[in-house]
């Protein structure tokens, strides 16, 4: 009798522990099944597998034929590459001395000189071709370095120069005009936050705002509110996204610490809905609407491209569709639909993403333009969200503030902005934006193709993206070739370009010209050479097999 009740107790309490599980183990599944296949989503394993890369470099005659080239190709590659640096030394002389001054001190530019390509290629770049990253004055779509030389401007201030570096110049002097009476005084505000929050208000279609120095900054604050008020501990944010280089919104490389409380899923998935619908510890979703161009991939740059892998291409309507299936699930789930609108805010349409995609969030976070060239980061949410206290308990608070937050000068340059912003000449800018631009990169791409070169180019409006049609190891010295050529691009090298609104058709054609014969050159000069029945894959896995071999030394 004691034996059956023993057996029928372990029964039931096995019963209750498999039905208990069970929930739990669908709806890890389901977690899991919601992650992007690749190393994208899965931030945990990227991490583990870039600690495991290990660094080693390629000797002159290896940088050279590191894909096989037959002889009289690399001594084509060693030619021009010859000429180049000659090029580089002669032109760039003053501005490549200080910027290698700078470097000694500064540690930004020794990390973006020594990842603007894949490692392997890195040291024997540095020393022989040398450039400078240090200008000395701006005007209307071109920048001029230390030793003169003129480029036109396609890096756009990281997101900030939207309509012309002459925009901002006359933004910032009337900050300083309007702001010199109070000076740096902090703490209390200058009367031109008024009008500030009464636009930002507007143009958001949220109740409050808070200011702050950083995009990064003004994320961080979106995210605590939202935990704040949902009582819920974990963020969801979408493979490849980028929202700052705070811990819970960028983990994998790149990260000290593993991720805490952040789910990184697929985008424009299905899957993905379904955990936001079942999972109980959700208390915000963060979508960042540049990734509409390159969605589940990281921002493209040339320190990864080994190969002709990368890809990008923006469907607007598929796009819009997945944001208002978003905004209705998030809805249902009292989770805070967050949009980033730090980088394409305000440049895709005067109301920002949510006016061009018909989506509206509970948040909205914006920077880099917005300042008028000064630094910012602003929240806009809704009102029972953007509460930092509960009266009913008082100690119970949500802190956030910073000692340089709604600074009067940065505050009179956002005005500034705002006033340009309503401007008939300015608003003429997004007349016809989208088919302006992309008719430019029509142009661009039919260029490409009639002089024969393995290259092309997606958009999403004024953003664009290089691709490569062909197997390649050495696509990124394309970057190299276009600053010869009279192009700036930032770190990142052909992986973005921003163009400025301001850009009129010549001066995109001088900028289309320039290009082609950047590539036309390169190919020339033997760097997109590649053997019969090579592939992406191919090129994969002979790095694999290289990296393996230097792992096992």
């Amino acid at each position: 009798m004691d034996e059956s009740l023993a057996l029928s107790a372990l029964a039931t309490a096995s019963l209750g522990a498999l039905a208990w599980t069970l929930p739990k183990a669908r709806r890890r599944l389901q977690l899991s099944r919601a992650k992007h296949r690749s190393l994208a989503g899965h931030s945990k394993l990227a991490k583990r597998i870039a600690g495991w890369i290990p660094g080693y470099a390629y000797d002159e005659q290896r940088f050279f034929d590191s894909d096989g080239a037959p002889p009289e190709v690399v001594a084509q590659r060693r030619s021009g590459f010859a000429q180049l640096a000659a090029l580089y030394a002669s032109r760039y002389e003053r501005s490549a001395a200080m910027t290698a001054q700078l470097r000694e001190g500064v540690s930004d530019l020794q990390f973006t000189g020594s990842y603007r390509v894949p490692f392997q290629y890195s040291p024997y770049l540095r020393e022989h071709l040398k450039s400078g990253s240090v200008l000395q004055s701006a005007s209307g779509v071109t920048v001029t370095d230390l030793d003169g030389n003129v480029f036109h401007d396609l890096t756009g201030s990281y997101g900030v120069n939207l309509f012309g570096v002459d925009f901002y110049k006359a933004c910032i002097d009337d900050a300083v005009a309007a702001a010199k009476e109070l000076g740096p005084v902090l703490g209390a505000y200058h009367p031109c936050v008024l009008d500030n929050v009464a636009r930002l208000k507007a143009v958001s279609g949220l109740d409050e705002v808070s200011f702050h120095m950083s995009g990064t900054e003004a994320v961080m604050q979106a995210v605590r509110l939202a935990r704040y008020h949902t009582r819920r501990s974990h963020l969801v944010r979408f493979s490849g996204a980028y929202h700052g280089w705070w811990e819970d919104v960028q983990p994998g490389p790149g990260n000290p610490l593993p991720p805490r409380e952040t789910y990184t899923l697929k985008e424009m998935d299905e899957r993905s809905l379904q955990v936001l619908r079942t999972r109980h510890d959700i208390a915000c979703v963060l979508v960042n609407p540049l990734q509409a161009l390159h969605p589940n991939a990281g921002a493209p740059g040339d320190s990864s491209l080994v190969d002709s892998g990368r890809r990008a291409g923006f469907d607007r309507a598929a796009y819009t569709a997945w944001l208002q299936r978003l905004r209705e699930v998030c809805s249902e789930r009292g989770i805070v639909l967050i949009l980033d609108e730090i980088f394409v805010g305000f440049r895709l349409a005067p109301g920002g993403a949510q006016q061009y995609f018909g989506v509206q969030a509970d948040m909205v976070t914006y920077g880099k333009t917005l300042g008028g060239g000064l630094p910012v980061g602003v929240v806009c949410g809704k009102r029972h969200l953007m509460k930092r206290f509960r009266e009913e308990r008082p100690a119970d608070i949500c802190f956030a503030r910073g000692t340089f937050n709604a600074h009067p000068y940065v505050m009179a340059a956002m005005k500034a902005f705002f006033d340009r912003l309503q401007r008939p000449e300015v608003q003429a800018l997004y007349d016809g934006l989208d088919e302006r631009w992309n008719q430019r990169t029509d142009r661009f791409n039919a260029a490409l193709s009639e002089a024969g070169v393995p290259v092309r180019v997606a958009n999403l409006s004024s953003i664009w993206t290089v691709l490569y049609t062909e197997p390649s190891r050495y696509n990124w010295m394309l970057q190299f070739y276009l600053r010869a050529h009279g192009l700036a691009l930032s770190w990142v090298g052909t992986g973005r370009f921003i163009f400025s609104l301001n850009y009129d058709d010549a001066e995109f054609d001088a900028v289309l010209h320039r290009f082609v014969a950047a590539a036309r050159q390169m190919q020339a000069e033997g760097w997109w050479w590649h053997e019969a029945g090579q592939t992406n894959q191919t090129i994969r896995r002979s790095i694999f097999k290289e990296m393996l071999g230097h792992l096992w030394r």
